[in-house]
């Protein structure tokens, strides 16, 4: 197989249209993702799913931001209404081995929900902490406002993925609670010291840090680098992800069209690049702006390309949970309260 390119892609609709399969044959994505413009019932997603993959000739993750509350790309009536973060974090508060089960849980439903779909990572756990006043960015997407919290929740919720065959994405790093502006439109700029961020804000990231893939944050940490957000900056990337945390899985930008990144398309995809990151990600499907991606990212090489093989080489086999009783017993938790 030709190296793919360290990118992976969205699309413009609810199938390929001919110019997208001719594109990503040629420029060879590393993986895909979907979002709600993709969905319209089962059948159609799985055969979007097996188109992607059909266009760059191997079996490419797929990924998708399923997380529940306000953030699920697949809704009803295709699939339930999950809770949010913050909903199974009420749990934790109330009891600590109720809590931890129903992230687990939630995450095993989430993977018989997207395997029989196709997809094969979901972008989760959130292990961002917020703070008050924060902007809802993250919001109740989060499981507390504490890192004791959010790092337990979140490795249970991975594991509960990996049980059912799929892979977790964390995100994201090194943390985006504290930021009081919405990353989407504008940049979020942290001002306080290294000492609480190390206190506060790295801890869920490091208790994680084994885990195969992670999604950095477009946010400025003054104290780290005041110039460049986390997305772009080597001292972020190399002295806190790779260094301090000691993550050593694959790394993926958060979305290139999110306005907290400055500069053309094609200019962030090479800052990313060259700020450390070993993936562009670019959601939204324009051709035009995927243009300027393929433009300024390289093929899969390297220290990235290792990163890229061990997730290929480490998609679990799914256990045998059975999905009836899973199901029951997570309504039940939920029943209760």
């Amino acid at each position: 197989m030709t190296e793919s390119k360290a990118m992976i892609l969205g699309s413009s609709g609810l199938s390929l249209t001919a110019e997208e399969k001719a594109f990503y044959r040629a420029e060879r994505p590393w993986g895909f993702i979907l979002f709600g413009r993709n969905i319209s019932e089962p059948q159609q997603i799985s055969d979007l799913v097996a188109e992607m993959r059909e266009s760059v000739g191997w079996h490419a993750p797929v990924l998708i931001d399923q997380e529940g509350g306000r953030v699920q790309r697949i809704r009803p009536p295709i699939l339930r209404h999950y809770p949010s973060g913050q909903q199974l974090g009420d749990l934790y508060r109330q009891d600590k081995a109720t809590g931890l089960r129903a992230a687990w849980l939630m995450s095993r439903l989430h993977a018989f929900d997207l395997s029989r779909l196709g997809i094969n990572v979901d972008c989760l756990p959130v292990l961002d902490v917020p703070v008050e006043g924060s902007s809802n960015v993250i919001g109740n997407r989060a499981y507390g406002g504490d890192p004791v919290t959010v790092a337990a929740m979140g490795r249970a919720a991975a594991e509960g993925l990996k049980a059912g065959g799929l892979l977790p994405v964390m995100k994201h790093m090194p943390g985006h609670g504290r930021g009081f502006a919405d990353s989407h439109h504008e940049l979020p700029v942290v001002d306080v010291s290294r000492d609480e961020l190390e206190a506060h804000d790295f801890p869920p990231f490091i208790q994680m840090k084994d885990e195969l893939m992670a999604m950095t944050c477009h946010v400025v940490f003054s104290a780290i680098d005041p110039y460049n957000p986390a997305t772009t900056s080597r001292k972020v990337i190399d002295g806190v992800i790779r260094d301090e945390i000691g993550f050593g899985g694959l790394l993926l930008s958060d979305d290139t069209s999110m306005n907290a990144l400055a500069g053309t398309i094609g200019e962030r995809a090479a800052n990313i690049i060259a700020g450390g990151c070993d993936i562009v990600l670019h959601c939204n499907g324009h051709m035009d702006e995927m243009q300027q991606v393929v433009a300024n990212v390289p093929p899969l090489q390297g220290r990235p390309l290792e990163r890229a093989k061990r997730v290929e080489a480490g998609f679990p086999q799914a256990d045998s949970s059975d999905e009836a009783a899973i199901r029951a017993e997570f309504d039940a938790l939920f029943a209760s309260v």
